[in-house]
């Protein structure tokens, strides 16, 4: 006979490495799908020379209403699945303050610090575009 002892730790050491290679590719799987955040409000922080004809939403208040909306995120502890990010120059300038709510690309003009919780509640939390302040143009939200 031979060494049955080898055979039989070999065939160990096989099924422990074909178990571990699925549980790491099932890992691998399961962490690919997570999403970092489940929703990105971007906040037009662009700054324009002073005097030009479309203003800019930066001396608008921008800067202070994203802190807000992260500020709000927080207290409410949504703040790991919703980033309130500071984005460049959206091309809404002419709207006020803008910002665009994704993955829905909802876009938003002329928002203030009293709107805030209202997008929150409606738009991040029911999923429902709060559509009094939805930019009414073409360019912008396409679907409607």
């Amino acid at each position: 006979g031979g060494d049955h002892g080898f055979e039989s730790r070999t065939r160990y050491c096989l099924k422990r490495t074909v178990v571990r290679f699925f549980f790491i590719t099932f890992i691998l799987t399961f962490v690919s799908l997570m999403k970092r955040f489940e929703k990105h409000i971007f906040v037009c922080e662009n700054v324009r020379p002073a005097g030009h004809p479309r203003g800019c939403c930066s001396e608008k208040g921008s800067v202070e209403l994203r802190q807000i909306f992260k500020k709000r995120l927080k207290e409410l502890g949504l703040n790991t699945l919703v980033r309130a990010n500071a984005s460049g120059c959206l091309d809404a300038c002419e709207f006020g303050i803008s910002i665009v709510v994704y993955p829905e690309q909802i876009w938003y003009g002329g928002v203030t610090e009293n709107d805030v919780e209202e997008i929150i509640q409606k738009h991040i939390i029911e999923n429902k575009p709060v559509e009094r302040l939805m930019i009414n143009d073409k360019r912008f939200n396409r679907n409607e």
